[in-house]
């Protein structure tokens, strides 16, 4: 404890400076205008939401998802491995990043290596790079082609705007396409018109040092609605395992606006879009030929991008729909040893409908370039800068009654030619039996194929030794190079899945599954070379190939408890173990970190209490078990929120984070980011008001 009380009488003196004005400000709203908050909340699209623990368990069950099909259907009924994170549920967890809310998903694994990074992936090879979990965000794709993966401190979006989060675990191929091999995370925003009126919140404490977010939403004809909004949000540092600073602070801005058009009853226009610009502090890796090698230096960093996404929906009538997506991305991204500019142009076509009496179809084409201009360093190097990559598409897929309400069927497959892998083939098969409303037995086998990256095809730069390198006297450097000949990784995906209303108050939800993939990357040493200039040391140079095959089984199971009307509790258990093999003569360096470096037991316990009719509670055990491949120790968290509020529309919250320790581990990066990086204890407070 002793390490951080320094940092939190600093706090106390400037940290919560940022804090001061928003917080202010919403107070005062608070205070003036509550009664008219209170008199408003009608329903009526003013930012009223529906009370998690008012929900009764059926209903939840039956709550509408599209991910799993491309269509619309309830939860309860869809043949995956999908959980649903709610509006209501973000709200009661106090979180104020969407990464944070991931951790209550069961068969995620979600891990903070530094302040501003998350690690998040499903059914395993989890990293700062996870490249086998497809990110939209209302269907947009977040997965950047450069290194496969995603920069989770860009979504910093509006809490309040969601309309809920579909975490599909598992391949989602099918439909999604190359990438979406471990699982699919797809982040929907409300219409705006469910977004009416003005949304002011703001906070600020230890670690989140302030934030602030001002929304309003308006009508500018009877079926024309729009919401603006502006955010910021301020994150201190985190701690190294020495105890000192870690350099990683960071902070952010974002401004967009939606707005949508019931241009008919059978006609719907959606346009969107959102500016950012952040201040990044990180440590990353640079060469040295003094010992160790290679060294963590502090470096700072600015993002800014934008995007506009357009969307058209016509209803033939409710069996049949088509719909037409557009949207432009561009990013201009700093990293420390490097930069990326970017521009992704993507268009999408979807058509949904019945056929036969028993058939209903959903079947779509696409087409995405992406550009790139990256600025080099001598510690990242490209083959080729500039480089334009075209993505194109096309899925087909058949959801056939068998029986109908009872047992369906369904079958599909997406084509994809991708530039470096040429055409893909991803088919999948899916099956529901339901006897009754209450039960649901599902069972799929599919295949998914991950492209490579830009960096993985060509890109030069210097790497850490791996951590089962043995001691060496001499400085050791790593250089390391992409491989221009690297194909997909594949694999072959069998999954079961059983989900059962035991009573009025006890749901579960299981799935098991075991994944054969084949052709994955794996690091390779070259022959290593000692040089005496400009003074001794060892070069290990490595690369990478589809080095390792391997087996990933595991199992997953929650279960939502309501033992009084007013407290729910949320308990979730997951199970992982990896296999992985290196073929040829040649064992790759990274089979053993890839294998052991995402934990094999997980346990969530979360527990919402109403107390009384103005005060909430809500309190979150986690259990996340060792990474030995990244000598991270298992560690117990726990998470808190305090909610009151004092009028109807006006909520006062404080809220505490990773409580039991001062800091801990959670992750350590393969390649480019420091590995000495803890995650802090984190308490602040938020007040929202809406009127």
């Amino acid at each position: 404890m002793h390490r951080i009380l320094p940092k939190f009488r600093g706090a106390s003196r400037f940290r919560l400076g940022p804090s001061r004005v928003p917080t202010t400000v919403v107070l005062a709203a608070c205070a003036l205008l509550g009664g008219r908050a209170a008199e408003t909340d009608s329903g009526d699209g003013k930012g009223a939401t529906v009370d998690l623990l008012q929900m009764s368990l059926k209903d939840l069950g039956e709550i509408k998802v599209t991910t799993v099909s491309r269509k619309t259907e309830s939860l309860s009924g869809a043949a995956a491995a999908i959980h649903v994170i709610t509006q209501e549920e973000i709200r009661r967890s106090g979180v104020t990043l969407v990464p944070e809310a991931l951790r209550r998903v069961p068969g995620l694994e979600v891990a903070r290596p530094d302040s501003r990074q998350w690690a998040i992936s499903s059914r395993g090879f989890n990293g700062v790079f996870a490249n086998k979990l497809l990110v939209l965000m209302d269907g947009r794709t977040v997965y950047t082609p450069l290194f496969s993966g995603v920069f989770w401190e860009e979504l910093d979006t509006v809490l309040e705007d969601l309309d809920r989060i579909e975490v599909i675990r598992g391949p989602g191929a099918t439909l999604w396409g190359a990438n979406a091999v471990n699982g699919v995370i797809n982040i929907i925003t409300k219409n705006s018109k469910e977004t009416q009126g003005v949304l002011m919140s703001g906070g600020g404490g230890f670690e989140e040092t302030g934030f602030g977010t001002v929304r309003y939403g308006g009508r500018l004809a009877t079926n024309v609605h729009y919401r603006v909004y502006g955010k910021y949000s301020n994150h201190d540092d985190f701690t190294r395992t020495d105890g000192g600073s870690a350099n990683d602070s960071w902070w952010t801005s974002q401004s967009g606006f939606r707005l949508d058009w019931d241009a008919s009853a059978l006609n719907a226009v959606t346009l969107q879009g959102d500016y950012y610009y952040d201040h990044l502090s990180a440590r990353v890796v640079r060469s040295s030929l003094n010992p160790p090698g290679v060294f963590p230096t502090a470096i700072r960093s600015k993002v800014e991008g934008g995007n506009m996404l357009g969307r058209w929906t016509h209803e033939f009538s409710s069996a049949s729909e088509l719909s037409a997506q557009m949207y432009y991305d561009r990013t201009d991204r700093g990293f420390g040893i490097g930069r990326e500019l970017r521009d992704t142009l993507d268009f999408d076509v979807q058509h949904r409908f019945e056929a036969g009496g028993r058939h209903e179809i959903v079947w779509g084409a696409g087409y995405r370039y992406s550009t790139d201009d990256i600025t080099e360093s001598p510690d990242f190097m490209a083959g080729d800068p500039r480089v334009g990559l075209q993505l194109f598409s096309a899925f087909a897929q058949d959801e056939i009654a068998i029986v109908p309400e009872r047992l369906h069927l369904v079958l599909g497959s997406k084509l994809e030619h991708h530039d470096f892998t040429g055409f893909e083939v991803q088919p999948g098969a899916r099956i529901a039996w339901m006897p009754d409303e209450r039960h649901t037995f599902w069972a799929s086998i599919s295949r998914a194929v991950r492209t490579p990256s830009r960096a993985e095809r060509g890109f030069r730069f210097y790497a850490e030794p791996p951590l089962t390198l043995p001691p060496f006297p001499l400085p050791v450097i790593i250089p390391g190079s992409g491989n221009p000949s690297l194909g997909s990784e594949e694999l072959l995906a069998y999954e079961v899945g059983y989900r059962v209303q035991v009573n009025h108050r006890l749901t579960l939800d299981w799935a098991a599954f075991y994944n054969d993939y084949d052709r994955l990357w794996g690091v390779v040493a070259k022959p290593s070379e000692l040089r005496d200039s400009p003074v001794p040391h060892l070069v290990i140079p490595v690369t990478i190939d589809n080095i390792l095959t391997g087996e990933t089984y595991g199992t997953e199971l929650s279960a939502t408890w309501q033992p009084l009307n007013l407290w729910r509790l949320r308990a979730s258990y997951t199970f992982l173990r990896m296999n992985l093999h290196s073929q040829g003569p040649v064992r790759s360096l990274t089979e053993e970190s890839f294998e052991t470096g995402n934990p094999r037991h997980q346990v969530f316990l979360w527990s919402d209490v109403d107390v009384g009719r103005n005060l909430e509670w809500g309190l979150g055990l986690r259990f996340v078990d060792s990474l030995p491949g990244q000598r991270i120790p298992a560690y117990t968290e726990l998470d808190a929120r305090l909610a009151w509020k004092p009028r109807k529309n006006c909520e006062l919250a404080i809220v505490g984070r990773d409580l039991l320790d001062s800091h801990h581990p959670e992750a350590a990066p393969l390649v480019l980011g420091a590995r000495d990086v803890e995650v802090d204890r984190a308490v602040f407070g938020k007040v929202t008001v809406r009127y």
